[in-house]
Formats: structure tokens, sequence, C-alpha cells
């Protein structure tokens, strides 16, 4: 069968890349992102991180191994997705794999795409793309299908992370089997508190595994909306999650682990957590030029000669020459020298910019959430 190319990428450039449709017949808008990642394309696309972004695969197949099924835990959280939906503005890929097969594939790529009304581009050059945005760095873009035109969309320019986060709170409690919503934000009451420690997850689009890994570790895990006023409640520790956009738009988080950092109350930031909580301390952030989006970063850890091969996905990073004097790097890319997590020389705070919790990668820096546990009061 002879396909037509109904579908192209136009950037703010005016670059135009041709292709075809193979989802959701809709134009989008938004920035267009690459990522080296070999596999995890289901993780990937339901991570908040991607929120207004239109993602690049750079591997050339995709598709060949399905989607799996929407299985979920006793949390009710997905066990195979990192979110309840789809979060990418679209998909771009080399070659699509219209034949599928794996063992727990219960639908193709292309179907699910189309369920979620997110638009699948492929057939383009997807190196000259990743070659271009190394070269000039992230860009604006849209995807085009049959000509329906759209605006460019700019999404680090709005409150994306508002867009991800929760409305209310919730609560994760290791003794019991599913999700409790907590009514008209009383105090939490925990009938097993003096054997579990309680800390607050600031949901800035978390990914369903950092919970599990926080759940996991005997903890009674309280998420609540980025902007929430959580010190109404009693607990021991705080978890800023990943999540989209300028870290410097979440004011009302950074005023809160401000408090929480003056109250000396334990702390643990990831990816834009990071971005947060050096904020929260006094130092600056600033747009990468083309971001860190793979399963692959290499990152030593400061004054040892450890280095993890770490899952990332973030546009931003951590200036640590702003840094005030009571703190100091945690990690560093090896590949650029940028910095991926920072800690207080003499209290309980510390953050990493990369995702311990994996989903898709390797899970080598699994161990920062044991290190959190032992900073608990």
């Amino acid at each position: 069968m002879l396909l037509k190319k109904n579908a192209k990428l136009i950037l703010e450039d005016g670059s135009v890349f041709y292709g075809f449709s193979f989802a959701s017949e809709s134009s989008v808008s938004g920035e267009v992102v690459f990522s080296t990642g070999m596999v995890g394309y289901p993780e990937s696309l339901t991570d908040p991180s991607y929120k207004g972004q239109i993602l690049c695969l750079t591997y050339p197949l995709i598709g060949n191994y399905g989607i799996p099924s929407e299985e979920k835990d006793r949390y009710n959280l997905h066990k195979n997705f990192e979110s309840y939906k789809i979060h990418v503005q679209g998909l771009v890929i080399s070659d699509y794999s219209f034949n599928y097969s794996h063992w727990n594939a219960k639908k193709s790529l292309a179907e699910w795409l189309k369920e979620h009304k997110i638009p699948g581009i492929f057939g383009i050059d997807t190196r000259e793309l990743t070659k271009k945005l190394r070269e000039k760095g992230t860009m604006l873009g849209k995807i085009i299908i049959n000509g329906k035109d759209t605006n460019f969309f700019d999404p680090n320019k709005i409150d994306v992370v508002k867009e991800v986060s929760i409305k209310e709170p919730i609560v994760y409690d290791p003794k019991t089997i599913s999700q409790n919503p907590i009514q008209n934000n009383k105090s939490i009451k925990n009938p097993y508190a003096q054997k579990n420690k309680k800390i607050i997850l600031i949901d800035c689009g978390v990914k369903n595994n950092i919970i599990r890994n926080l759940v996991k570790r005997n903890l009674v895990v309280v998420r609540v909306p980025y902007d929430y006023d959580f010190f109404k409640f009693d607990f021991d520790g705080i978890v800023i999650s990943n999540g989209p956009g300028d870290p410097k738009i979440c004011k009302k988080t950074i005023e809160n682990i401000k408090k929480a950092i003056d109250k000396e109350i334990p702390i643990f930031g990831i990816c834009l957590g990071n971005q947060i909580l050096a904020l929260a301390a006094g130092a600056d952030t600033y747009k990468l030029k083309y971001g860190h989006r793979s399963q692959n970063q290499p990152c030593l850890m400061d004054g040892t000669k450890r280095c993890f091969i770490t899952t990332q996905n973030h546009g931003y990073a951590v200036d640590t020459k702003t840094l005030p004097k009571e703190w100091q790097p945690l990690f560093t890319n090896i590949n650029d020298n940028t910095n991926e997590g920072i800690k207080h020389k003499t209290k309980p705070f510390f953050s990493c910019q990369f995702h311990p919790e994996a989903t898709p990668g390797p899970v080598d820096t699994e161990f920062l959430f044991d290190e959190f546990v032992k900073k608990l009061r």
C-alpha cells in the first residue's frame, strides 16, 4: 500500500519535516525535544514532565512491543505507566512498527495514541531533526495533519505544573489496600503513627514509581498539590517531585520549601524538585540548550569516583556557582558538567536532577530513597 505524506513537523525556524500520520488526526504545537532511550516509550509518554512537549524518539524503530495492560496496583496506580494518561503533545519517530509482539502487550502504540487523542508522525529523518536541535537548541514546533494549521505554543510561558498536579490531597498508607482522599483538608489520623514515618509528597507532576518507592519503605505518603499549604499536617519529611516547565513559575512551592528549610524539616528533591530546592536555598536556575532526556546519562557523585548511569528528563538546571556557602553539589553530569544534585553541608536537605525511581531505565540510584528515610526524625 502506498502511503501519502499527510503530516509534517514545522519548527519555529521554518524547518519542515514531512511524514505520515499514524495516530490521532489532530494538529498540535509545543516544545520539540528529543530522547535517546532505546526502550520505555509507554513510561516516557505517561511521564507528566513531558507536558506541553512534542517528543522525538531517536531510536529508529518504535512500536514493536506494543502497549502493556492498564492493570493497577493496590494503591490504584497503573503498574505499567507513570500516570493515568499520555502527557506529550505529540510523538515524532522515524519508523513505526505496525506489527507488535510482547507477552504483556494489549494494543498497538497507534491505538493507544488515538484513544488519548495524541497525534503521531513517522517517516521523517529523526537524525537530522536531532542534529538541528543539538546545534540550535530546543525549539517550538507544531505537527500539522492534513493541512490543519495551528499556532505555536510555548509551555514554558505558563504554569504547566498546575495542569499535572492533583487538585486535592491523597494519602497512601502501606497498611491499607487503596488510596484514600483526604476529606475537607482535615488533619490525617494515622493509626500506625508509632511505626510509620509520614512524609509530604509535593506533586509537581509525580511519577507513579516515586510513590511506590516511598510506600514500600513503610512510609505513609501524603500527596499534596504543588501549591498546597501542608504545614497544617504533622509529618516527618518532604519529597519534591519531578514535573514540567520552568521551576521559577512554581512560586508557592518555592515559598513553602523556604519555610521547610527554616524549620529544618528533612527534604528530598527529584528532578524539578532539585531545581525548586535550589531556588528556595537562594541559588539560581537556567534553561539548558536542549536538555537531558534518556536512560544513559552518566553522573558522578561529587567527592568520589562513583559514576551512576541514570534516567533523566529535564530542560532546566541548577547554576552551582550561585549556591550559598552552606550548600554544595552532590552529583555532576559527566557529559556536560551540569549539576545533577545538591545537598546542605550540615542539615538534612538533598536532591538529585535525575530519576532514582527509573521507569524506564537503570535502578542504580534507588538507594537515595533509603538515604532520605535515614534523615527522617
